[in-house]
């Protein structure tokens, strides 16, 4: 019997290590228990994956949900049936394709005309390491998707958030962002050989520049933005690595997986935390990843290349024209 308690003991201190590390590495669930009754929440990309966790556990807390997501089928089913989970009936799907800038300023209408207030925007919806697609106005499909269509539909419904103030902006980014670098020179890849592990960092480190820059045009507006790394989860968003179809990599892969890789429950909590946790009334301009406020990587620190990427997005995505069939026109907040 004596030959068997080393293996028995080595294998069990394995087993406990590799379950505190997975604990350690998820970073646990949301610590704050604030509830959000009579607030209004809109959450991007919200019909499956973290996107759909988030609104469901926001739902849960007592929020008026809008799921704004493409596939409105998909979106509405979601809406369904988080409102039979959490007997929520203030959760509601509409339509929103970030590919398409005509999409993003229709949604921002009808959102600016039927809704009284907006008090948390969270920028949730990507995707990544596509082919080399492009959006219905011919950007970069990551860049498009991920930074420019959030970049617009935040910027056009930033009166409605400052006139719901105190009001929160959180911004999902990826650890990704240290491996991007802006190239002013050629943003949408039309130059270079496409690397679309390169173009998915590109627009994940876009979203950390945002983020920075729009928390200094906010300053005193009681409106607050912080970008997120919610942790690598098993969702939908890898389905274009090749991953999820090779018997090989899960094979090989899966107890790392395990270890690693975050439900898109506990993926979720990060993004809650930032949207109703007390202690993070007035922080702003921030990068975390989990539930950790963290350094991002030096460029996404750089003012300089911020406001350049500010003032060129603007400029491509026609900020300072109107939308809709409105003659009102949405400016550059200054």
């Amino acid at each position: 019997m004596n030959r068997y308690i080393l293996p028995l003991s080595v294998l069990g201190t394995a087993v406990g290590g590799a379950v505190l590390l997975k604990d350690f590495v998820a970073g646990g669930a949301c610590p704050s228990k604030t509830t959000i009754p009579g607030k209004t929440v809109i959450v991007t990309g919200a019909n499956t994956g973290i996107g759909k966790q988030t609104a469901l556990e926001l739902a849960r807390r007592g929020g008026a949900i809008i799921l704004a997501c493409r596939d409105l089928e998909k979106c509405e089913a979601a809406a369904k049936e988080i409102r039979g989970e959490t007997l929520n009936h203030h959760v509601n799907a509409r339509h929103l394709d970030l590919a398409s800038l005509k999409s993003i300023r229709e949604f921002a209408a009808k959102i600016i005309e039927e809704e009284e207030r907006v008090h948390i925007l969270i920028n949730n919806a990507a995707v990544m390491r596509c082919p080399h697609w492009t959006t219905e106005d011919g950007f970069e499909m990551q860049l498009g998707v991920n930074y420019l269509g959030h970049f617009l539909l935040t910027n056009l419904l930033l009166d409605k958030l400052k006139a719901s103030a105190p009001s929160r902006i959180i911004n999902l980014s990826s650890l990704a962002h240290v491996a991007g670098h802006i190239d002013f020179e050629d943003l949408n890849w039309e130059k270079r050989k496409y690397d679309t592990k390169a173009a998915y960092c590109q627009s994940k480190l876009a979203v950390v520049l945002f983020t920075k820059e729009l928390s200094r045009r906010l300053q005193g507006t009681g409106v607050t933005v912080n970008a997120l790394h919610p942790g690598v989860a098993r969702t939908e968003l890898g389905r274009h690595t090749g991953m999820h179809s090779s018997t090989f990599s899960s094979f090989t892969l899966g107890p790392i997986f395990w270890l690693l890789v975050k439900s898109p429950q506990l993926a979720a909590q990060p993004s809650t935390y930032l949207a109703v946790a007390e202690e993070l009334e007035g922080v702003s301009g921030k990068y975390f990843e989990g539930l950790k406020e963290k350094a991002p990587a030096p460029e996404a620190e750089d003012e300089e290349v911020a406001q350049r990427l500010w003032a060129e997005s603007a400029r491509l995505v026609g900020l300072e024209m109107s939308y809709g069939s409105s003659e009102r026109g949405q400016r550059l907040p200054k």
